[in-house]
């Protein structure tokens, strides 16, 4: 882009009509997203360690009754978790579009002496097999798809379950979604960071779509030394309760439980997600 076009930008996007999110699967932008993903000084990206262990001792002890099954992580980005589990003898595949988080992941595997299949790709067409006892897609990514990808993706996981298995969301609070899109605009500028090696100027605007229900953020990278304009966009969609509940039982589950947060974590830490388990019928 050039300055000119950001100026003359359309002044409400189009949900999903600017890029769809974040280049997450681009190698330089995938390998900066891994920093962010293991850095211990805030959550944004993933959880920090100690929290992680938490989940993963409720996963365990909970979900999947302390005894050895077969896991299936959607989004599974770094492995942080995927790597925990087989650790305690579970049988895992994480499925992730970040080239760089999946050599991440791969790596921890191996330092770990456990074995976790890996699979870089689209988990919308991605084919991990079936049979699992747990399928996860945490930390808020449901959201991120349009709504017959969400349906998609619930009906995957469905087929992939062996009955009586669960599947683990954490979505996003309806409230939170629109809360962001009816945030202000921001900016920012920094010697290097998530969108760029080099000195630039982030403006970030976002917008909040009534009709959809969607939150779409803008965010425009000005490069320092030419002035040059990279433009991306994401977009999220919100659901109430009864919308998780309705996907849910087109999905082919029969209800779901719906928690405050994933048991450990901290009081104070992301009340913008909540927690749901549904299983597949004995």
């Amino acid at each position: 882009m050039k300055l000119t076009e950001l100026v003359q930008r359309a002044p409400v996007p189009v949900p999903w009509e600017e890029g769809g999110n974040i280049p997450w699967n681009e190698p330089s932008f995938s390998r900066r997203m891994l920093d962010q993903h293991l850095s211990q000084d805030h959550d944004r990206a993933s959880r920090r360690s100690d929290v992680i262990d938490r989940h993963v001792e409720w996963i365990h002890g909970t979900l999947l009754g302390g005894e050895a099954g077969r896991v299936l992580d959607l989004c599974c980005g770094p492995g942080l978790y995927t790597s925990r589990l087989a650790a305690l003898g579970h049988d895992c595949v994480g499925v992730d579009f970040s080239p760089a988080s999946i050599e991440h992941a791969g790596g921890l595997s191996r330092e770990g002496g456990v074995d976790v299949e890996y699979i870089l790709g689209d988990v919308r067409n991605a084919e991990p097999g079936a049979a699992f006892d747990l399928v996860m897609l945490i930390f808020g990514e449901l959201n991120i798809f349009p709504p017959a990808d969400a349906a998609l993706l619930v009906c995957k996981a469905h087929d992939a379950l062996v009955p009586g298995g669960a599947l683990l969301l954490e979505p996003q609070r309806y409230d939170a979604v629109r809360e962001t899109g009816e945030s202000p605009s921001t900016w920012y500028t920094a010697e290097a960071g998530l969108f760029s090696d080099s000195s630039h100027l982030c403006l970030e605007e976002h917008s909040w779509d009534e009709e959809s229900r969607t939150a779409t953020t803008r965010f425009y990278i000005v490069d320092a030394a030419t002035g040059g304009v990279e433009r991306h966009a994401m977009t999220v969609q919100g659901y109430t309760n009864k919308d998780y509940g309705r996907l849910l039982s087109e999905g082919g589950f029969d209800g779901g439980d719906f928690l405050d947060s994933l048991p450990g974590t901290p009081e104070d830490g992301f009340r913008e997600l909540l927690a749901i388990v549904a299983r597949k019928a004995a």
